[in-house]
């Protein structure tokens, strides 16, 4: 590793445990009882958010044929919610995340999932003794880069994942991929309070730094734009939160709970608008000419 990875690497896990360390039982008091802190998939007038957030796991673990695979990765693993669905499905035999929040890992470690590995690692610095037949990657992409980063400077972090996950992958493997990003909004134009209080050291991409930094290395399958399904989502957390505000105050103090109404309510309203929007990204190797995952081609 470098010293530019170590540096990025050390931020990287600093403003994560910043946002995700806050406490699990704060966390557990708003969010649906699988705990995934994503953006739901809302089917209809009538769904639960517990429903589309299951729905929201299925999308993901067909989209890497989980129902096939023997391995699967998942970068970003948050609480578990996709570990587990792996730990349950018949073929999958070996299933590692990666979260750089201790408070996640131990929860997922607490679990004891049979057949998955959870590790408190970065993507840079990871290096899986077996190719996985699918990996997974819901609301971490967020993170890679930085306000500091050119846009040049962000598609180059880009890439650099998109060529570990393709040297990590086999030939058939699939790559899904959830991110937020920029849609009518220059990042110049993001909001300051998000940036330093919420998730600090974070910066969305767009859906062309995502295509430019993924073009030769992976071939984008579809893509689908769920900007609606997560203002929905941060109404649904919201209105748990303020039934459970006193709770919450109690687990993590009033001025958390504030900050994170806020938030909840900012961001709601940016998916309302067109500000920001929810990329959901299918992605398949290139596999005549390949990557490897410092970026060489491998014959």
């Amino acid at each position: 590793m470098t010293p530019g990875e170590s540096t990025r690497t050390a931020e990287a896990a600093a403003a994560i445990r910043h946002h995700y360390d806050v406490g699990n039982d704060f966390y557990s008091l708003w969010l649906d009882p699988s705990l995934t802190y994503s953006c739901a998939l809302r089917e209809g007038p009538d769904d639960t958010l517990e429903s589309a957030q299951q729905r929201k796991l299925d999308f993901h673990l067909d989209a890497v044929r989980a129902h096939r695979a023997r391995s699967v990765l998942d970068i970003g693993c948050g609480w578990g919610s996709v570990l587990e669905r792996l730990s349950r499905a018949p073929s999958v035999e070996r299933a590692v995340g990666l979260t750089l929040s201790t408070r996640q890992a131990d929860h997922v470690t607490s679990r004891g999932y049979p057949g998955v590995d959870v590790r408190t690692e970065d993507w840079r610095t990871y290096e899986p003794g077996a190719p996985f037949d699918g990996i997974i990657s819901i609301g971490a992409f967020e993170h890679f880069a930085t306000p500091a980063d050119s846009p040049a400077e962000k598609i180059d972090v880009y890439r650099e994942f998109f060529t570990r996950c393709r040297g990590w992958l086999t030939d058939d493997g699939m790559l899904s991929l959830q991110t937020i990003a920029y849609a009518n909004m220059r990042r110049d134009s993001a909001s300051a309070f998000m940036q330093q209080e919420i998730f600090p050291d974070a910066d969305l991409p767009t859906l062309a730094e995502i295509t430019t930094a993924a073009e030769g290395v992976f071939e984008v399958q579809s893509v689908s734009n769920g900007r609606l399904d997560y203002a929905w989502t941060c109404e649904q957390w919201a209105r748990r939160l303020r039934a459970n505000r006193e709770t919450a105050a109690a687990a993590a103090g009033p001025e958390t709970v504030a900050r994170y109404e806020r938030y909840l309510k900012l961001s709601a309203l940016g998916f309302r608008m067109g500000k920001i929007c929810l990329f959901r990204l299918v992605l398949r190797p290139y596999g005549a000419t390949y990557f490897n995952s410092r970026g060489g081609q491998r014959g």
